[in-house]
Order: structure tokens, then C-alpha cells, then sequence
């Protein structure tokens, strides 16, 4: 076959990376960005290639997130919203993704959705890697958002 084919990897340790946490659910998000910062240091990043901003809660994320995209190559996003007695969490959840993918299709910058949205406490706790095997989602959106940067600066050079 002729055709190109374009992947990306998370080798590339050479990016400036924003992490936009919110400080609602604390002690679920603050695992979240003890995982995402472990994994990239992990990859190589020094601290000063990593800013970390923290606001008030997810529903703040996706402005937090577009301010922050002008100083750095891409943003994590991390949050914790978990569902209650009231439609609110539906509100949240939606006006979260809706933001951030908003942010990833009228930008040059990939923002990756680390924010989670849970029934309950002990599925956020197995998420963040407090419980369980379900492993540290604040992990595995740093390594999404490397690949990307990396699969953007592929698409770039064509």
C-alpha cells in the first residue's frame, strides 16, 4: 500500500504541558494530578515544562483550559464529577464536554479529557487509583495528551 500513515507516541518529552485540575472533589483530583505528574516525569519532563492550574471546580475546567492554551503545547484537564440527588451532575457533565470539545475543534492545541464522571465515590476512588485495578485516569491522560502532540507535530510536517 501507498498510502502514509501517520501515528503518535509518548517519547517526546520536549513540550511545554498544561494540567487544568479542579479543586472540587479534591481528594479524587488530587490523585489524578499525582498521576498525571508521575507520568510525565516519568517520560522525561522537567518541572518547569509542566504548569499546573488549579480552579474551582470542572465546570470551570474548559475556561481555565483556553486561557492556559496560549502558554503551553496542550493541556490535561482533570476533574471529578460525581453524580447526587439532583440533575446537576448531568448539567456539569455536559457543559464540561461540551467546552472541551469545543476547545479541540476550534483550536491548533489538543486538550485531553481527563475529567471523570462517576454514578458514586468508589467508582472515582477505582478511577483515580485509590482502590481497585482500574488504574489512574490522570495517568492515562497525560500519555493520550503526549501522543497527541506527538501525532499533531507528525501531521504538521506533511
Amino acid at each position: 500500500m501507498g498510502y502514509q500513515e501517520l501515528k503518535g507516541n509518548t517519547e517526546n518529552s520536549s513540550f511545554t504541558i498544561g494540567i487544568v485540575v479542579a479543586k472540587w472533589n479534591s481528594f479524587i483530583t488530587d490523585k489524578l494530578l499525582d498521576g498525571a505528574l508521575q507520568t510525565l516525569q516519568n517520560k522525561g519532563f522537567a518541572d518547569e515544562q509542566i504548569v499546573v492550574a488549579h480552579c474551582p471546580g470542572a465546570y470551570e475546567i474548559p475556561f481555565t483550559a483556553r486561557r492556559l492554551l496560549s502558554k503551553v503545547d496542550g493541556v490535561i484537564t482533570l476533574g471529578a464529577v460525581i453524580r447526587g440527588d439532583t440533575p446537576h451532575f448531568d448539567y456539569v457533565c455536559d457543559a464540561v464536554n461540551r467546552g472541551i470539545t469545543d476547545l479541540n475543534m476550534a483550536g491548533n492545541k489538543p486538550v485531553v479529557f481527563g475529567v471523570l464522571t462517576t454514578d458514586n465515590v468508589k467508582q472515582a476512588r477505582e478511577r483515580s487509583g485509590q482502590q481497585g485495578d482500574g488504574g489512574n485516569k490522570g495517568s492515562e491522560a497525560a500519555l493520550a495528551l503526549l501522543e497527541m502532540l506527538s501525532l499533531s507535530e507528525a501531521i504538521e510536517q506533511l
